[in-house]
């Protein structure tokens, strides 16, 4: 069975090392990112992308929309990650699946990526 493909894009390289390992020890292949830039540029597409949305020089919510647009509804499933107390409306703005508040705890992150990448999800 193939490795289910994550994309995690955060400019703190601290929660990119973290939900790394928090991922990949659940069994998911993992692509991080500082900027979220590289998203577009990727050879396969993920299974899922969690994106923070205050990164230094880009901002996640915007990242959403463009993948949303280029990739349909159907897209891979977009969880936005921020301690910002607007999340669940930038979120519905960009067309993100979920929202992931920071300070978060291991547990949502592996539910969430569960949730997301479990068969028949897309």
């Amino acid at each position: 069975m193939d490795k289910k493909r994550i994309y995690v894009a955060d400019d703190d390289t601290n929660i990119l090392e973290l939900m790394h390992m928090i991922l990949e020890a659940r069994g998911f292949e993992v692509t991080t990112s500082t900027d979220g830039k590289s998203l577009g540029n990727l050879p396969d597409a993920p299974d899922m992308v969690f994106l923070d949305i205050g990164m230094s020089g880009s901002d996640g919510s915007e990242i959403c929309k463009d993948f949303k647009m280029k990739n349909g509804p159907a897209s891979a499933p977009v969880v936005l990650v921020s301690a910002n107390t607007h999340l669940k409306e930038i979120a519905y703005r960009c067309g993100a699946d979920d929202i992931l508040p920071k300070p978060f705890d291991i547990k949502a992150v592996v539910e969430l990526a569960q949730k997301y990448t479990a068969p028949g999800n897309k």
